[in-house]
């Protein structure tokens, strides 16, 4: 029964490899889609943390074995280029459709999916380990 569980347990854990870090990239993907209008340091920054938040993820401690590489990128690039899609169309209809003041909504949820996402790296660092 023990078995059971413990291999159920480490099933679970490959399914959510690096799935906080792929709602920050989500939502930084939009900001920058949002900032793509605006050429500047703004959308640079953003490109470059959009591509460390790509790749980075991946080399994270992790008990569990890791997915294929290849195929792990591509699902997160094709999240990142959907994502910039609607934030080009956000920023568009931002002043429009929507209010001025909604211009900073994904930076927002960018940061509090980030506080999340660093709560819960640091849980599972820190997590108390079971004596065998």
């Amino acid at each position: 029964m023990s078995s059971t569980i413990q291999s159920t347990f480490v099933h679970t854990q490959d399914k959510r490899f690096a799935v906080d870090t792929t709602f920050v990239l989500f939502f930084l993907a939009v900001d920058f889609g949002q900032a793509v209008q605006y050429t500047g340091v703004d959308a640079l920054l953003s490109l470059v943390t959009l591509g460390m938040l790509l790749v980075l993820p991946y080399f994270l401690p992790f008990e569990g074995e890791r997915p294929d590489f290849t195929g792990w990128i591509l699902g997160r690039v094709l999240i990142a280029v959907f994502a910039t899609i609607l934030g080009i169309m956000y920023g568009r209809s931002v002043g429009i459709l929507l209010p001025e003041t909604s211009r900073f909504l994904p930076m927002t949820l960018v940061i509090l999916t980030a506080l999340a996402s660093c709560y819960l790296q640091f849980c599972a660092m820190i997590r108390f380990r079971l004596a065998r």
